[in-house]
């Protein structure tokens, strides 16, 4: 029985014309935050370099992709790494961490007598199988003296 797989499963829907929903709300945000610019800031001199440098951050977010990744997601990663600490140790979560058992001695003793015991078992089993393959090739026959 065959079935159909689905493709293209982590491209996003175009819901607004030829636009995400993710773009279309990346593309209103950049219109609003420039209208509110135009709107508050007298000095058309510094407003319309402040809604030009938004307006190519917020389109950038929406259409620009650098090495097949969103740019939103370079942009995090890059603020992560420049206001991050550089220095990586490894830390236990808090949850993982397992309680002092008072009986873990004991069950530390008797595992690592079972592991001998099953050990020696072992040993003693393949002594016996070698001495019966060396009796199987090596057979005395007495009945033919």
């Amino acid at each position: 029985m065959q079935f159909r797989v689905p493709q293209f499963i982590d491209m996003e829907d175009k819901i607004i014309g030829p636009l995400t929903l993710k773009q279309f709300g990346y593309i209103l945000g950049a219109g609003g935050i420039s209208f509110i610019i135009w709107t508050f800031v007298s000095i058309r001199t510094i407003a319309i370099p402040l809604i030009l440098l938004v307006s190519a951050l917020f389109l950038s977010l929406a259409f620009v992709k650098i090495n097949n990744r969103p740019f939103g997601a370079i942009l995090e990663n890059a603020f992560s790494y420049f206001f991050g600490s550089k220095v990586y140790t490894w830390k236990q979560p808090a949850e993982q961490i397992p309680e002092a058992d008072p009986n873990i001695e004991k069950v530390v003793v008797e595992a690592a007598k079972d592991a001998t015991i099953a050990r020696v078992n072992k040993d003693r089993l393949h002594e016996v199988a070698l001495g019966l393959d060396v009796l199987d090739r090596n057979p005395q026959n007495t009945e033919n003296k």
